[in-house]
């Protein structure tokens, strides 16, 4: 929603500008000039006032009077610096065309910020929580929550339990941090929130440090008089302030692209490609005994299970839709004749586009993994300590590691190593641009790269 308001307001005021450009064009270009700057003058104003960001924190509306200002500022400059370039009757021009944009700028702005506070108080933005801390700083949260509603607690979670209430604030006590580790409702949180006192600082460094192997966000309260992060994101949680010490906050303008552009690239490939899927499934049907489709649980976004759709390349194994027994190697009996062409092709990958569709997998992202990969006899996630940072986005398709030369299963500690530094690269330089250029390596890089087995 920030993104499309901003560039909503920027096209009304591209609107502004050619309703009144005609008049300016009857003189020499220099007086055209201020009417052809006017759309770069309202979004270069509304981006240095922060007109669209919002979060859950603030009430939205709070940002229309610096909306307002800043604008209002940008734009006199901009009528002032006509006055220098264009004659007296169309200098008039200008300022209405300036008066116009102002306007429909901060209607667009008022719209939006209502909008998402609206939505907001519907639970909409609303981020799934957990505390570890059973504090007075927790019990602090959960009362300014109870008033801003813009969390759902789920729950305090304690090494210190003997110390710890049943419950806070209504709030249940479930248990210690290996608890929390192990909890089956760990993928459903979106954040981590500790609410111990940062002057403690061997046990919230203690804590940090355990919790860091998740993929939410892990965020600590602020005593701001104690606090001393000086390289920390600062952000507010129900009104407190907080630092963010694992994980990036949310950008929503960027979540809200990535997944038009899944959904609008996601249609027009499956148009595009349908001819094939339906040639595919035939073939494989006539190829070997058992379903076409074959669909497998495996980790998602946040760690969660999801079932990845395939076509089917080996022989029927009921078994392997629950957890992988082995990775495929060379010249591996259980690939059928048609299952050796698409993987390695990776046209057996193409079914995920549903998965795309369906908001669990993205197009771009790292490659979700099956339930039990052993690389060397050892879980993949137990080779690297950073391992479930690569689940802070959807997995995707294709990915940066894909295009960069690390393709197909994974036998050695060494390789699971190099996938996940290039699947942290992604995670960490994530944009449409960079989605872009790793859609259209891709195919290049797949087609020639026909060894490698998947």
């Amino acid at each position: 929603m920030p993104a499309a308001g901003r560039w909503s307001a920027t096209a009304a005021t591209i609107l502004c500008a050619a309703a009144f450009l005609p008049a300016g064009l009857n003189t020499p270009l220099a007086a055209a000039l201020p009417l052809l700057a006017l759309p770069f003058a309202t979004l270069i104003a509304l981006q240095t006032s922060n007109a669209f960001e919002f979060s859950v924190g603030n009430r939205a509306t709070d940002r229309t009077l610096p909306a307002a200002l800043g604008l209002g500022a940008i734009l006199v400059l901009l009528c002032a610096a006509s006055l220098t370039v264009a004659p007296v009757p169309q200098e008039k021009h200008v300022i209405r065309a300036a008066g116009a944009a102002f306007t429909l700028s901060l209607l667009i702005q008022m719209v939006t910020a209502a909008a998402y506070d609206w939505l907001r108080r519907r639970g909409l933005f609303n981020e799934t929580v957990v505390i570890v801390g059973a504090t007075d700083k927790a019990r602090s949260l959960i009362a300014r929550n109870a008033a801003s509603r813009e969390l759902d607690i789920l729950g305090v979670f304690d090494d210190r339990l003997s110390r710890a209430p049943s419950d806070i604030a209504g709030v249940p006590v479930i248990g210690r941090i290996d608890d929390l580790l192990s909890w089956d409702q760990l993928p459903h949180v979106d954040r981590i929130i500790v609410s111990v006192s940062s002057e403690a600082r061997v046990r919230v460094r203690s804590l940090i440090d355990r919790l860091r192997i998740l993929p939410q966000k892990v965020v600590l309260l602020l005593d701001l008089e104690a606090f001393g992060g000086d390289q920390q994101t600062l952000a507010q949680i129900a009104r407190s302030p907080a630092a963010y010490v694992c994980g990036a906050p949310e950008n929503i303008g960027r979540a809200i692209i990535k997944r038009l552009s899944d959904l609008v690239f996601g249609v027009a490939m499956l148009v595009v490609f349908s001819p094939i899927l339906l040639l595919l499934a035939l073939a494989i049907r006539l190829d070997s005994p058992g379903p076409v489709l074959f669909r497998q649980r495996r980790h998602g976004f946040n760690n969660r299970i999801i079932r990845v759709w395939k076509f089917r390349s080996m022989r029927e194994d009921r078994s392997a839709e629950h957890a992988m027994t082995s990775q495929a190697i060379e010249d591996d009996p259980r690939i059928t004749r048609v299952g050796r062409f698409i993987r390695s092709t990776s046209l057996d990958e193409l079914p995920q586009l549903f998965n795309v569709l369906k908001g669990e997998m993205s197009i771009v992202g790292p490659r979700p993994h099956a339930l039990g990969m052993t690389a060397e006899q050892t879980e993949v996630y137990a080779i690297v300590g950073d391992y479930a940072h690569r689940h802070r986005v959807k997995p995707g398709i294709t990915g940066w590691a894909q295009i960069n030369g690390s393709r197909g299963p994974v036998h050695t500690k060494e390789e699971v190593r190099e996938r996940i530094r290039l699947d942290l690269e992604y995670v960490n330089r994530s944009s449409f641009w960079l989605d872009l250029y790793i859609m259209l390596m891709t195919a290049p890089c797949l087609l020639g790269d026909r060894q490698q087995a998947r």
